[in-house]
């Protein structure tokens, strides 16, 4: 059976969910995997290290990788790439881009994880193309912070709308010299450490290389809708919430937001565990281009929400 390359980015501070995350991977994936997990310092390491071990990984092969050995790969691989050096020094999240680069072989797949993700139900990851990129779908957007996106758009970088970073397949072939250009544009060394920059890339790096959306039927991503909102304000416990999501049906959850404080409790409560064999691709979406004025229009309406006190009353994790 072929192994599949998966990578993820963790810092031990994030096991209170990512645990979880990673039981579930290793429990339910009918592949074989290879996870490489990226992280900080060498006590970092040496704690995953030991989370692995205490988990049950099956025939599952894990490496760990902390900043210190990246260090001469980097200054292997980003040589005269001073923007790409300067990001991956920005938001850890950000090293999702460019992190598993070092540690792959040219052209190797890279299917690229979130730490808040579940896998409820026996399941194989869609094929990694061999040109263009796989994301996650979601509603409305995560393009974040405004000033970001607007420069973008002023600059005419093209931007895919509903780009969720949860899961993403890649390969370890990226034109680094359009990328160093990108995050110049973008800003370079003086972007804000905001996670949601990452979406930002992503969405430019899809409408670049091509691709499309993971089946949202099977690859979901949690969606804090006004339903949601009112519940979480009604004090309704988040596990009564998630209830609500077709679990049976679900290869991956992106539990983003409040939604991973809530996975593991959900998880001891025996909902998100399900029986099905979840073996076969689904439909592939293609990308959705965010245009100007489709920016304008929802920049419209979250300033009139602001203006009323919506997001104050609403206020969420």
């Amino acid at each position: 059976m072929t192994v599949r390359h998966v990578y993820m980015v963790l810092s031990p501070r994030s096991l209170s969910y990512a645990r979880d995350a990673l039981e579930s991977l290793f429990a339910n994936s009918v592949e074989d995997l290879h996870l490489r997990l990226i992280t900080d310092s060498e006590r970092d390491k040496e704690e995953l290290s030991e989370t692995l071990r205490a988990l049950d990984s099956k025939a599952h092969q894990w490496t760990v990788f902390s900043e210190q050995e990246l260090a001469g790969r980097e200054e292997a691989l980003f040589t005269g790439h001073d923007n790409l050096r300067a990001f991956r020094r920005g938001h850890p999240c950000w090293r999702k881009i460019t992190d598993p680069l070092l540690v792959s072989d040219p052209g190797q797949e890279l299917v690229l994880l979130d730490p808040d993700l579940y896998f409820p139900n026996r399941f194989q990851f869609e094929a990694t193309p061999e040109n263009g990129l796989l994301l996650m779908w979601q509603q409305p957007n995560c393009l974040f912070p405004p000033d970001v996106v607007k420069t973008a758009i002023g600059d005419g970088i093209r931007l895919a709308h509903h780009v969720d970073i949860g899961v993403a397949h890649w390969r370890a072939s990226a034109d680094l010299d359009w990328l160093d250009w990108l995050i110049g544009k973008l800003g370079g060394g003086k972007l804000p450490r905001i996670m949601h920059i990452e979406a930002i890339v992503w969405a430019a790096l899809a409408m670049r290389v091509g691709g499309g959306y993971l089946d949202p039927a099977y690859w979901k991503c949690w969606r804090r809708s006004q339903a949601k909102r009112v519940m979480t304000k009604l004090g309704v416990s988040g596990q009564h919430i998630l209830k609500s999501e077709p679990w049976p049906n679900l290869k991956c959850f992106h539990a983003g937001g409040e939604a991973k404080w809530w996975l593991h409790k959900a998880r001891e409560s025996g909902l998100l565990d399900g029986h099905a064999t979840l073996n076969r691709p689904g439909c592939v979406l293609p990308f959705e281009e965010l245009t100007p004025a489709q920016y304008a229009r929802e920049m419209a309406i979250k300033r009139m929400l602001q203006a009323v006190g919506y997001y104050q009353i609403f206020r969420t994790a």
